[in-house]
């Protein structure tokens, strides 16, 4: 949209060109990717060649990367019970963060009684002694946490997770959707057995994802059955043209990886240092490993949801947390696990940068909130919405 500014690029991102081009060309290809013939083949080929492109941006070998749906089904694909490890012992329970998606809080398919919660520090960080805590007692737990967090963009202490985890007997999934394009991971240094991802957090179409297993890791049982495509994994024809944009935006975001989070992260705290001007703005998780694009803040005595639409009138952007929530007037469950209070938490705003991000961008939006300051802060009661 011209003459706006977008800075929402964790809820989604723009299309990427490599994506589109690499989609248009897919809808030239009319064959079934299972089929046989010629055309089934050409197919085929589009797939395994994004296959090995996604697969490759995190380390994984190409034949144990699943394409589902999206980041949601991954998730929901990868917390199966029953998993294991080589001849280890299956998984029986799930044990997830505090601060995890809402695809990853629902438990997948663990039943209710096997779902344990681990806590979170005040900074957003893991708390390793709670996770040690709840492996000692009990079978062996798939443990979920995610490499960066959508709201903070804390980055957790993965390998540190891992290592826990896998002396307990357990297996470890990664949620990266975040991190994928913005810090450099690999699912054999994470040690992780299962990782997820997103196609369009990373500049390829949305309703695409995958999930990558570490080798060695059996007992991935489908959420859909019927034909056996995706290695047996995921039933139904794969969506070719999106898992084509897929492979494509994953080559042109490792490809720019480097230079992108130096930009970006120098941008972010050219923002942050602006809204610190603010008397009594909080920069959530500051002092802690972050992705070099996301700042969530706030100001005593904000409502995030009049902020939204104040800046959306101003041309701007920004959310007051994940896309699965921010259009629900309740906290956020991540700054509550971080021991915030319900104000607090209802007042947290979400700024994220992405490629085409632009100083003038970040003066714009300091503009802005500078403009809106006064007006935002003069009352927290839900008339001040009326006023937008």
């Amino acid at each position: 949209m011209p003459d706006r500014v977008y800075l929402d690029w964790n809820a989604t991102t723009p299309l990427r060109r490599e994506a589109r081009e690499a989609m248009a060309a897919a809808w030239d290809f009319c064959g079934n990717p299972s089929s046989v013939h010629a055309e089934g083949r050409q197919a085929r080929r589009l797939v395994e060649e994004a296959r090995a492109a996604v697969a490759g941006a995190v380390g994984a070998l190409p034949r144990n990367l699943v394409f589902t749906s999206g980041g949601t089904e991954a998730n929901a694909l990868a917390l199966t019970p029953g998993l294991r490890r080589g001849s280890g012992l299956p998984v029986e329970r799930l044990l997830v963060s505090a601060i995890e998606h809402a695809s990853v809080l629902a438990g997948g398919r663990f039943p209710t009684e096997a779902i344990g919660m681990i806590g979170v520090t005040g900074a957003g960080l893991l708390d390793l002694d709670r996770l040690r805590a709840k492996l000692e007692n009990g079978p062996p737990a798939l443990v979920s946490v995610m490499l960066a967090n959508n709201e903070t963009g804390v980055v957790q202490p993965v390998a540190d997770v891992a290592e826990i985890v896998h002396a307990a007997g357990g297996l470890l999934h990664v949620d990266a959707i975040q991190a994928l394009g913005k810090i450099s991971f690999d699912i054999k240094v994470l040690d992780a057995d299962l990782v997820t991802l997103s196609g369009h957090k990373i500049g390829g179409p949305k309703g695409v994802g995958a999930v990558a297993l570490a080798e060695g890791v059996r007992g991935l049982e489908p959420l859909l059955r019927g034909g056996g495509q995706e290695l047996g994994h995921r039933a139904g024809t794969e969506n070719v043209s999106g898992i084509a944009g897929f492979g494509a935006a994953a080559k042109a975001a490792m490809g720019a990886r480097e230079s992108d989070a130096i930009r970006l992260e120098s941008l972010r705290n050219r923002l942050e240092r602006g809204l610190r001007e603010t008397t009594g703005a909080i920069v959530f998780s500051g002092d802690v490993p972050r992705l070099p694009n996301t700042t969530l803040f706030t100001v005593p005595g904000l409502k995030a949801e009049t902020a939204v639409i104040g800046f959306d009138l101003e041309g701007i952007a920004v959310s007051s947390g994940s896309a699965c929530s921010s259009g629900k007037v309740q906290p956020s469950h991540v700054l509550k696990a971080m021991g915030y209070g319900p104000n607090t938490a209802q007042g947290a705003v979400r700024l994220s940068l992405g490629w085409s991000t632009s100083e003038a961008d970040i003066d714009r939006c300091l503009e802005a909130w500078r403009k809106l300051t006064d007006t935002l802060l003069k009352s927290c009661d839900e008339t001040q919405l009326e006023r937008f």
